[in-house]
């Protein structure tokens, strides 16, 4: 056997060695998505809500240290705890203005906070400028809230100041808490461009501009941005509790980058 040909078998059979060595394992983010212990309410809005492409765009994996701001009944908590493992936590951080205006809000994630099923959920309280945790954080989350804020809808509004004052203040507290490096998502309904934050109010919408520029003015850097939930369908016209749109509304997906100097 001549030897360029000897070469190419003993590489051929180096490289397959290499590979069954390096197998793909087993796809953590879809074992989250699908572990039992979910409610099937949530599994039945998996659908619309696209948890696992979601999740893989943020870049989540086992260990991470995870912020939900502004949880609501948990959705994403579950699958959040579940692919961080115990190495991971996850922190579900609820404003103060929530806590103290409706407290009822909070019986949903106290509760998966003390499940045992799940055991490395902490339920944090804590104002606009000190959404953090107890430890640097890889990655902080926010789903279909910053509007909220934004627009001082109801409980997240606080008294004095205006929403736009708040998210800046949630912005900066989230740079603080994050590790160097770290990914801050930004989820939320689409409003139209120039969008005030009566619209946000109203609508329950915001423009993504005001979202990119609050946070670019944190320090964050914007690193990618996702169209997984939107839907040009969406005039953007409406309430988003519509029922020709709920569910269905046009949706940004923000993916922002604390630097690492």
């Amino acid at each position: 056997m001549n030897k360029p040909l000897l070469l190419g078998l003993l590489l051929l059979g180096t490289t397959a060695l290499a590979q069954a060595g390096t197998q793909t394992p087993v796809d953590d983010v879809s074992a989250a998505v699908t572990d039992s212990a979910r409610p099937a309410a949530d599994k039945d809005r998996d659908v619309n809500r696209k948890p696992a492409e979601l999740i893989r765009f943020a870049g989540i994996k086992p260990g991470d240290k995870v912020a939900d701001l502004i949880p609501g009944g948990g959705y994403f908590t579950r699958i959040f705890s579940k692919l961080v493992g115990p190495q991971g936590h996850v922190y579900a951080v609820v404003p103060e203005s929530v806590a103290e205006g409706a407290p009822k809000k909070l019986d949903s994630i106290k509760a998966l906070a003390a499940d045992p099923v799940y055991g490395n959920i902490s339920l944090i309280t804590r104002s606009y400028e000190q959404m953090s945790a107890d430890e640097p954080l890889d990655v902080v989350w926010t789903s279909q809230n910053y509007h909220d804020v934004y627009g001082g809808v109801s409980v997240f509004a606080v008294k004095g100041t205006s929403g736009a004052d708040e998210t800046a203040k949630m912005d900066a507290a989230v740079f603080k808490a994050l590790k160097p490096g770290g990914i801050y998502v930004v989820l939320d309904h689409a409003a139209k461009a120039g969008s005030n934050e009566q619209d946000a109010k109203t609508l329950h919408r915001i423009d993504p501009a005001i979202v990119i520029a609050q946070a670019k003015a944190a320090g964050f850097v914007l690193e990618a941005r996702s169209d997984l939930l939107s839907n040009p369908q969406d005039a953007h016209d409406k309430i988003v509790f519509s029922p020709d749109i709920h569910s269905h509304t046009d949706q940004f997906v923000l993916k922002f980058r604390k630097p690492k100097n």
